[in-house]
């Protein structure tokens, strides 16, 4: 851990960064927003931390801080009393909560759990989840998303802000231009406290894997790849976006009764329609279709072919006969 910050600081290169971020993209952390900041101890929490208490009078944010103790290692207890009380020494509360002891010890749990109570206490207080992640973590995402052999959605991961759920608040991640280096010289040069997480050595995670064995290897034949990578995704996520509005029109054009035009929808070419179908069927409320599964779809939905149903999940299904194609509920199916 290091030495106790000073309680003013001198504005600096990295204040100056974000700050002018955030006035070509207001959207990202609205001024006089209330604002929950997930801090772990970490170097990237901290460097967020410290980047928007210097910042906040500027912005006029209203900053509360939550940590969640995952109960992963024997010290993590210790870790949060000290958190605690360095923010006590700095004037801010911290609200801790603890997992419950049957979390399994596994990244998705752990996220899910994450997840599920910072969006709880944000309804609570009415504020917006701010996260510290950085163009190192979105590009480890896109690789561990790119091996698994992930569509356009999940190469679109760990956007700049998305809704927690829906009518839900919203997710806020303003340290997407700065690197897991960069957190690391803010820390040091605002003089923060770090509390390093045993298990961010632990090959035992994948993305760990990626981070340690991986991405250096990368960076070291093609220098600065890691911000490259996340400016690609970034790329990828706004071009998913015009994909989803201009999907959105087209939709809008097929529709046909209660469902769409299977005709029409026949007529385009097998990938323009896999992606409308795609979209339509999780406007509808339809739990995710995988990729098999979208792909069979569309062959079936050619023009030309038969007539035809398909089971979906959560008991949806899908029937098809003449110009209509039609979505039947779980409860109209039995």
């Amino acid at each position: 851990m290091g030495e106790q910050r000073p309680s003013a600081l001198a504005w600096t290169s990295w204040h100056h960064q974000l700050h002018n971020r955030l006035r070509q993209q207001p959207q990202l952390l609205p001024a006089g927003a209330r604002l929950l900041l997930a801090i772990s101890g970490g170097q990237d929490s901290m460097a967020l931390l410290g980047l928007l208490q210097e910042l906040q009078p500027q912005h006029h944010w209203t900053l509360q801080l939550w940590h969640g103790d995952h109960g992963w290692h024997a010290s993590s207890a210790t870790v949060a009393a000290e958190l605690q009380e360095w923010c006590s020494g700095q004037d801010l509360t911290l609200e801790i909560q603890q997992a419950p002891g049957e979390l399994a010890h596994t990244e998705a749990a752990a996220r899910r759990w994450r997840y599920d109570a910072l969006e709880r206490q944000a309804r609570l207080s009415g504020a917006d989840v701010v996260t510290g992640h950085t163009a190192s973590d979105r590009a480890e995402t896109m690789l561990l998303q790119v091996a698994r052999g992930s569509d356009l959605a999940g190469l679109t991961t760990l956007r700049s802000l998305r809704p927690l759920s829906a009518n839900g608040p919203q997710l806020r991640r303003p340290l997407l231009g700065f690197s897991r280096e960069d957190t690391a010289a803010i820390c040091r040069d605002l003089a923060l406290p770090v509390w390093e997480d045993p298990s961010n050595q632990s090959a035992a995670f994948a993305r760990n894997r990626i981070r340690h064995e991986v991405l250096p290897v990368l960076e070291a034949l093609h220098p600065g790849c890691s911000r490259r990578m996340a400016e690609q995704a970034e790329r990828l996520s706004q071009l998913r976006d015009t994909q989803t509005e201009l999907s959105g029109l087209v939709l809008e054009q097929l529709q046909h009764s209660d469902g769409l035009n299977r005709r029409q929808i026949g007529t385009l070419s097998s990938a323009t329609r896999r992606q409308l179908l795609a979209q339509w069927l999780q406007m509808q409320g339809v739990p995710a279709v995988d990729a098999a599964q979208l792909d069979q779809l569309s062959t079936k939905l050619a023009g030309g072919a038969p007539g035809g149903n398909s089971d979906l999940p959560g008991g949806w299904q899908l029937h098809w006969r003449g110009d209509a194609l039609k979505l039947m509920p779980p409860a109209a199916t039995h």
